[in-house]
């Protein structure tokens, strides 16, 4: 390559970068922070709860419904799905990691609805987050509580795409979603594949 061309590629790559730094500006200006998204996402989780008597009693078809309506589009859900496949998701097909997520989704909606039955009466208090204007992958701190019991502490990793934040795991107790469910299909990789771990998800889905 000549000096000139080599000072064009120079420069053309000193473009990109320009551009590329001015976007994520860009996206973090306009991007909500993410301790008012989460508190948003639950209030608005919580007061859906609270107003329908069908939620609060335990319906679990319903409460499937609003999960899968509120939670899962707010989630980096393949994401989610490598994460707690593992080092196994590289060799998966495109037909298994389909099936892997469809499953997976199960799964969370489940959880999920497990949980939001016990939230009628309960409120949601979000804690500050301590991050540079840049950060693009943040923990938020926040607990469950009501005057009957000890706050239970929830905790939510995040990662910014584009102008918005999506979760990629949930903290409960201290217990870690996605590295929970990491180690249990890990054991049944090893014994029956990936093909065992989707066949074994798809009973426990379907003996909900």
């Amino acid at each position: 390559m000549t000096p000139l061309n080599l000072f064009k590629s120079s420069r053309r790559q000193l473009c990109t970068l320009a551009l590329l730094a001015l976007v994520g500006a860009a996206h973090a200006a306009t991007r909500q922070a993410p301790d008012a998204f989460i508190q948003k996402l639950g209030d608005v989780l919580m007061s859906r709860v609270q107003a329908d008597p069908a939620l609060t009693s335990g319906n679990v078809e319903k409460i499937k419904a609003l999960v899968d309506e509120l939670v899962i589009p707010n989630m980096a859900f393949e994401r989610m799905t490598a994460s707690t496949v593992g080092p196994a998701w590289r060799q998966a097909t495109p037909e298994q990691r389909t099936a892997l997520q469809q499953e997976f989704k199960v799964l969370l909606v489940r959880t999920y609805a497990g949980a939001v039955k016990h939230i009628a009466g309960k409120t949601l208090v979000v804690l500050p987050v301590r991050m540079a204007p840049t950060d693009t992958d943040v923990a938020v701190k926040s607990e469950i509580r009501s005057s009957s019991a000890d706050p239970v502490p929830l905790g939510y990793r995040l990662t910014a795409e584009g102008d918005h934040w999506v979760i990629y795991d949930v903290n409960v107790v201290g217990i870690w979603l996605v590295e929970t469910y990491r180690t249990q299909f890990a054991g049944l990789i090893r014994q029956k594949g990936l093909d065992g771990l989707i066949a074994g998800l798809r009973q426990l889905n379907q003996g909900a």
